[in-house]
């Protein structure tokens, strides 16, 4: 079925800007609050938001065989489920109802003011239901630069890393949505020198700039889902921090891997972007050697050009650019990583999130880590106003961004923010 929605000459009869994440062709889907407390599925065009149950109650919608509450849900995973053939049908018809040619929406005025809000009136809501959540490390530069830290550079990546897209089970039930606050994690730490651990807030707290990529439903337990069909088992990408505490991780990962340092919260941005709208910003990943098994051979054009911003903005300050990578940086692609958790049988369910793992480059400013940028806190960012941060301070919020640009088209993911809070006093007489 061909992607009408991708059309790069089709404009709209909503005002875009001309930098704009949220183009026609772009199309992103999430999850709302409207003013009237309604929850309802929408995308966004612009800095406008459309309500997607109220453009289908309205008939816009007639001809594709959809349920009749597919859009009045509060998450996505039911749409989601619907799969590849679904997703196209409704974008195509979405581009079409918005197209600057299309008169039908445009000139009634009682249909507009039901479906159509601007991004100020609504607020965003987690877009998926999360039953599971595996986090990757497919950055080879991010994995090499901490191998290198915390054992020597001929010694940087471990046996097994160029073969396997290595991974873990993270928390699903921490994942939020973009703007929601962080609050400092407590946890055991080992102080350099010290001969127990202590326990307090984390003093070395952490971004990590990850791209998560989201699935449908896709095999039974026991089945293999195959290289060459996994991307049509992917719906789309969010930006994702996948917040850390560097101190308490560094106690408490061996044998078993991260635990309290990565569970505390995970943040991604809102909208969730295609992968038909990212279909034109496909290009070749990095160079793999030794040649992956059988199982993960991957030919052809297996990354996308997304360009990720990070900032940190310290607290009534101006934020300053601290980051600057691309997911074309990664490894081991995302197809990879999904023939790969499913090769022994692991069954993939609707709203399932992945995070790609930090996203480094080879440059110092493309490091996508606290960690890397200021080598363990040796080397301090100065901030917009003066200030040194070797880690993340209370009162700092972390905002990424991330686009594509291609032609004179951009499409973009929004902002995935988060602002840190001060660690909860605990009384363990009755917190714990």
């Amino acid at each position: 079925m061909k992607i009408t929605a991708n059309n790069p000459n089709r404009k709209s009869w909503l005002h875009v800007e001309k930098d704009s994440d949220f183009p026609i062709q772009n199309i992103p889907f999430g999850v709302f609050l409207t003013k009237d407390d309604i929850t309802t599925i929408g995308t966004r065009i612009g800095n406008y938001v459309i309500d997607l149950a109220a453009l289908q109650q309205l008939g816009y919608f007639e001809g594709i065989p959809l349920t009749e509450d597919i859009f009045m849900q509060d998450t996505l995973n039911d749409f989601i489920a619907d799969g590849r053939t679904t997703w196209r049908l409704v974008r195509n018809r979405i581009a079409e109802i918005f197209d600057a040619e299309n008169n039908k929406l445009k000139d009634n005025e009682a249909h507009k003011e039901i479906v159509i809000f601007t991004v100020d009136e609504i607020e965003m809501l987690l877009p998926v239901s999360i039953g599971d959540y595996t986090d990757f490390y497919s950055s080879k530069d991010h994995a090499t630069n901490v191998g290198t830290m915390f054992r020597d550079p001929e010694n940087a990546l471990l046996p097994n890393w160029l073969h396997i897209p290595v991974g873990y089970h993270g928390r699903s039930s921490s994942v939020v949505v973009s703007g929601t606050k962080i609050r400092r994690p407590w946890g055991q730490t080992m102080p350099q020198g010290a001969e127990t651990p202590v326990f307090g807030p984390t003093k070395l707290l952490d971004f990590e700039v990850e791209m998560g990529f989201i699935t449908t439903d896709a095999n039974d337990l026991g089945k293999v889902i195959p290289i060459e069909e996994a991307r049509s088992y992917i719906f789309g990408m969010v930006i994702l921090n996948d917040w850390s505490a560097r101190d308490i991780q560094k106690w408490e990962y061996v044998p078993l891997g991260p635990f309290l340092a990565k569970n505390f919260a995970t943040t991604i941005s809102a909208w969730v972007v295609t992968l038909d709208a990212l279909e034109p910003f496909k290009v070749a990943g990095v160079e793999q050697v030794p040649e992956p098994l059988p199982y993960l051979k991957e030919d052809g054009l297996n990354s996308f050009d997304i360009h990720l911003e990070t900032f940190i903005k310290p607290k009534k300050e101006e934020e300053k650019l601290v980051s600057h990578t691309n997911f074309k940086n990664l490894y081991w692609s995302i197809s990879q990583q999904l023939a790969h958790q499913t090769v022994n049988g692991c069954n993939v369910r609707s709203g399932d999130l992945y995070g790609s793992g930090t996203i480094s480059g080879k440059e110092k400013n493309s490091y996508g880590s606290m960690l890397e940028l200021t080598w363990k806190g040796t080397q301090p960012l100065v901030m917009s106003d003066g200030t040194e941060r070797k880690f993340i301070n209370d009162g700092d919020s972390v905002i990424m961004r991330g686009y594509c640009e291609k032609d004179q088209i951009r499409i973009g993911f929004g902002e995935c923010i988060g602002k840190i809070k001060k660690a909860r006093k605990l009384n363990f007489d009755k917190d714990v």
